[in-house]
């Protein structure tokens, strides 16, 4: 008797539809600073392998926040999650202290581009590659950064307290990679730079992405830079998420439109000033 193929349906059905394997996971996260104040409330976030993923909202939203709560920086703040959970690569991370998560492949890059100012770009570079790797790996990794941010090249041996906000900000990113982070996480790249040097910085933060297959979560105010760069965000709003949805989507939400990216004409005043009252995300 002839027997059909019917049973071999649904695993080629399952590897179709397949959800990309996560390299982060926040479950539910609350912060709370000085056992008072509660800072984020709840979040939930994924960031799958190899993917770019936007975390927007205002000044004070809680955006910071979260990405502390991921690289364990939160200790010297005075801040603990109370509850929930961050996972990396499958991994309960809570209880690890900051360096050991480096060592995991997570790397923040903070707001307001710390550097080494009274070191060159160049020893700025071998100082961050003392986290993890060979001599062998650094010169590779050194290699690869001048690569990506060929002024940086340029200005290897001048000091870096005295380069352009951009470039101290690419050699923010460069000591980042120098660590080779399977999870690069960016607080603010934007941060009072000049639109040109936001699009070159993204493009190139976007280029390693699909070049190295590094994934990025990108914490920004600036919605209009990051939704061009990122397939998904988050939108948090006073310490919860709000919304989640595809970059397109979100660019082609009203409500982002209108208090986001900047899409007000047409609008009254009276509209904008209760927004908090009508926002459609929140029904």
């Amino acid at each position: 008797m002839a027997t059909d193929n019917l049973t071999s349906t649904p695993t080629l059905m399952q590897n179709q539809t397949a959800e990309p394997a996560l390299i982060l996971s926040l479950n539910n996260v609350e912060v709370i600073y000085d056992h008072v104040s509660l800072a984020i409330k709840g979040v939930s976030i994924d960031v799958p392998q190899g993917a770019m993923v936007a975390l927007l909202g205002a000044n004070g939203a809680g955006k910071s926040t979260t990405l502390k709560s991921i690289s364990g920086l939160l200790r010297p703040e005075r801040g603990l999650v109370t509850r929930g959970e961050v996972q990396f690569l499958g991994q309960n991370i809570d209880a690890l202290a900051p360096q050991e998560r480096v060592k995991l492949g997570i790397v923040h890059v903070l707001e307001g581009r710390r550097v080494f100012e009274h070191m060159t770009p160049d020893e700025n570079l071998v100082a961050a590659s003392a986290v993890r790797g060979t001599r062998q790996d650094m010169l590779r990794n050194k290699d690869m950064v001048y690569s990506y941010f060929p002024r940086l090249h340029q200005r290897r041996t001048a000091q870096s307290g005295y380069l352009s906000g951009g470039e101290q900000q690419m050699l923010a990113i460069g000591r980042a990679l120098m660590t080779q982070p399977k999870l690069l996480m960016l607080d603010e790249p934007s941060l009072g730079l000049a639109p040109f040097l936001v699009a070159e910085i993204f493009d190139i933060v976007r280029r390693i992405n699909k070049e190295e297959g590094l994934s990025v979560l990108l914490v920004e105010q600036n919605a209009i830079a990051a939704l061009e760069v990122v397939s998904h965000g988050y939108l948090i709003e006073n310490g919860r998420v709000v919304m989640h949805d595809s970059a397109e989507a979100m660019k082609k939400n009203p409500d982002i439109q209108e208090f986001y990216l900047g899409g007000t004409e047409g609008r009254s005043f009276h509209d904008i000033k209760h927004y908090s009252r009508r926002k459609r995300w929140l029904t």
